[in-house]
């Protein structure tokens, strides 16, 4: 029953919403209020239908005043509404060129300015983060999922290196964003709801500068490990610590699992 409930409210709220994320743009012509839209109406009923407990720690770490790239792992699609409002600033997720065509959803990221990426095409992926960076040094924060997809079992799979060019590109603060429980209420490819906590845990910010310009795989795996770290304090898995770097063309396998031929 809850599934039903959960599916219709999704499907209903977000006919609703799309609207009022247009009509908020076109009052005050800023993409960014959009943004007001999803964290305040949008997320809150989402999480409330899933009937998820959100519980947010280190929200002391988010300054408003800097831009910043907040980088997260990713346990379940219930993880966009919860990262909304637990991260209170107008950012814009990095997301897969391929959303860009869902209809409401895609749309409302294309319209509120929203990075995409399209991983198939290289000199297109590099276009687009140069065009990220230049958003950040702009002033706008960004969020990004750097595994690439949603772990199946909870725990922090390995890490893209391509989204880390773009932190060294900005030369901005990375704040490590760790979620637990969300893979527990709602589980990868699936609409079976378990209702139950989620929380998350804005970390503290770390220096890109303190990286050399090319060094992707050094800032990816100290971002890892924060996240990890704050995973299982949380009561989490945590991850494979050895596998950090995801393996070329591959998401969620690491290059100690990859086959030869990959």
């Amino acid at each position: 029953m809850r599934k039903l409930f959960c599916i219709l409210t999704a499907g209903v709220w977000t006919l609703v919403c799309f609207p009022l994320t247009l009509v908020a743009m076109l009052v005050t012509l800023r993409s960014s209020s959009a943004l007001w839209v999803v964290r305040e109406l949008w997320s809150p009923v989402l999480l409330w239908a899933g009937g998820a407990k959100l519980e947010v720690s280190g929200q002391e770490n988010v300054d408003p005043r800097r831009p910043t790239i907040y980088v997260g792992n990713h346990q379940s699609t219930i993880d966009i509404p919860a990262h909304f409002m637990a991260v209170p600033v107008p950012f814009r997720f990095v997301a897969k060129d391929q959303l860009k065509w869902v209809p409401l959803i895609g749309w409302y990221l294309a319209l509120g300015g929203h990075v995409f990426i399209n991983r198939t095409n290289r000199s297109k992926a590099i276009s687009s983060l140069e065009a990220a960076a230049a958003k950040i040094r702009g002033g706008t924060s960004i969020f990004l999922y750097p595994e690439g997809t949603r772990s199946s079992d909870g725990r922090v799979l390995p890490f893209k290196k391509g989204p880390f060019a773009l932190a060294l590109k900005a030369r901005v603060p990375i704040c490590p964003v760790t979620i637990e429980g969300s893979g527990d209420l709602m589980p990868k490819d699936s609409w079976n709801i378990t209702p139950g906590p989620v929380r998350v845990r804005v970390g503290k910010p770390i220096d890109t500068t303190a990286f050399a310009e090319n060094d992707r795989e050094g800032l990816a795996r100290a971002v890892r490990e924060a996240i990890i770290a704050d995973n299982l304090a949380m009561g989490g898995k945590g991850g494979d610590s050895e596998d950090a770097i995801a393996s070329a063309g591959h998401e969620g396998v690491g290059s100690a699992h990859a086959s030869p031929t990959s």
